[in-house]
């Protein structure tokens, strides 16, 4: 058939062909629109599948559940037959649809730990201040991991407390507070490290915080001269030490 043959033919059978041609040309547009549609909606839905795979093995490291993909679908296997994809299909997106529910009630339960309040003593109890430790300090009303750290911590910088009064001096314990914690504690001075003056050197002997640089460089200075420091008496001839210092010192240096 020759394009010349169309100049023969009637008008009405001109029009057919060009309504059919229309028809043919609509077909195909729509073919391929619908393909092209399409093919996101599955990339989408394969992405998603991915993202839910993920985040089912990250939520099986933090519970420490270290199931591998294999074991995961040969449970699903054992779990029962399915008669067709389609069912298949709704048992899998059920399944991550409950597995990535932003509040799971088990899940919670698993991670949760519960508070346990500390124990405290009852009123009349005494505790030995230079031989307790954080867990029996926190039962005393009052003081919680905070002050019980920072109690030891002083203690073991004085080398043991000799009075109640003591803990006044440690960092937060105001004078309220103090007033408060003290019937609670009695010291006992059988505990008390003490520093052998005749011994240790200056850097060690600063580091008392009842000493500062100054005393600590005159009692080293003080010993080259006598060689032996004897007692108090030698240390109230400088004048770096007031009767306060003495006070506060007897219980710490030793002069053996």
């Amino acid at each position: 058939m020759n394009w010349r043959d169309l100049l023969y033919f009637s008008k009405g059978e001109r029009r057919a062909l060009t309504l059919l041609l229309c028809l043919v040309t609509i077909s195909w547009i729509l073919l391929l629109w619908t393909d092209t549609k399409r093919m996101p909606i599955e990339s989408q839905t394969d992405a998603h599948r991915t993202e839910n795979q993920q985040a089912s093995g990250e939520r099986r490291i933090i519970t420490g559940k270290n199931t591998s993909e294999k074991e995961t679908s040969s449970i699903r296997k054992e779990s029962g037959p399915h008669p067709n994809k389609t069912k298949n299909a709704l048992t899998d997106k059920n399944a991550i649809l409950i597995d990535n529910a932003p509040y799971s009630t088990s899940k919670k339960r698993k991670g949760y730990t519960p508070y346990t309040q500390t124990e405290k003593y009852a009123p009349g109890t005494l505790v030995e201040l230079n031989t307790a430790d954080t867990t029996i300090l926190k039962k005393v009303p009052g003081i919680g991991s905070t002050f019980a750290r920072r109690i030891i911590k002083y203690r073991e910088l004085l080398g043991g407390f000799y009075d109640v009064s003591q803990l006044a001096e440690v960092y937060g314990i105001d004078e309220e507070r103090h007033q408060a914690l003290a019937p609670w504690f009695i010291a006992d001075t059988l505990h008390i490290r003490r520093l052998e003056v005749n011994t240790l050197s200056a850097a060690t002997l600063r580091k008392h915080p009842y000493l500062d640089y100054r005393q600590a460089k005159a009692i080293e200075q003080l010993r080259k001269q006598k060689s032996r420091l004897s007692g108090w008496e030698n240390l109230q001839l400088i004048e770096e030490f007031t009767d306060t210092d003495k006070k506060r010192l007897t219980p710490y240096l030793s002069f053996k």
